[in-house]
């Protein structure tokens, strides 16, 4: 049974992640996100249809909501037992929160900017090897979604080699749990960007020329 502290934590996880800054950066700049390239509000779609000034915002803020949702009960605002499983919790509610968020009738992104802010605050070593993997195969590739997709593979296999080194094998064992249900959904999320990929139809992010 769910204890009322856990409850809170997936409950503000949730709401964090429901804010929806792709919808307010892009209606700040007269722009109904929904509305132009490919409909998500998320900060690729945010970069390439307003720019990059407005793209790179929405992710820094998707990220720290993910951040936040971990790490708003350690900041000693509320008396809370400092179970270090709690923050396991709040990473899958906000990720759930931007992909569905309550503000925007359940229309949100992906999840990826969020589901790395969540994992600074539980497993920042994965994180690290996360975003090296993404920054290695985007600049191969170009794509996002195979970037993105190799975030979302990276992570259990940095979760069960860790699994083998600790002590705390119960704890160890959740974040295992937890990088296969995060990548999953990454790959769950982009089904449509996959389809596309195979059908040659992918949007890819060109070299520029340097002349």
């Amino acid at each position: 049974m769910f204890s009322l502290e856990t409850v809170s934590v997936l409950i503000v996880g949730y709401l964090l992640g429901s804010i929806p800054f792709g919808v307010l950066v892009a209606k700040k700049m007269g722009v109904d996100i929904f509305s132009v390239g490919s409909g998500n509000p998320g900060a690729t779609n945010v970069l390439r249809t307003i720019g990059k000034p407005a793209g790179y915002a929405v992710f820094i803020l998707d990220f720290f909501k993910g951040v936040l949702a971990t790490m708003w009960f350690k900041l000693g605002l509320v008396a809370f037992s400092g179970d270090p499983n709690l923050a396991l919790w709040g990473l899958p509610a906000a990720v759930l929160g931007h992909t569905y968020p309550l503000f925007t009738s359940f229309k949100g992104g992906k999840g990826v900017a969020t589901a790395m802010g969540g994992l600074l605050g539980v497993m920042p070593g994965c994180l690290l090897i996360g975003l090296v993997s993404w920054l290695v195969i985007f600049f191969t590739t170009r794509y996002v979604v195979v970037a993105s997709i190799g975030f979302g593979l990276s992570l259990p296999v940095c979760t069960m080699v860790g699994y083998w080194s600790v002590d705390d094998k119960s704890s160890q064992f959740a974040k295992v749990i937890l990088s296969l249900l995060i990548m999953g959904w990454i790959v769950w999320r982009h089904r449509a960007n996959l389809q596309r990929l195979k059908g040659g139809t992918e949007n890819r992010f060109e070299r520029k020329n340097k002349n």
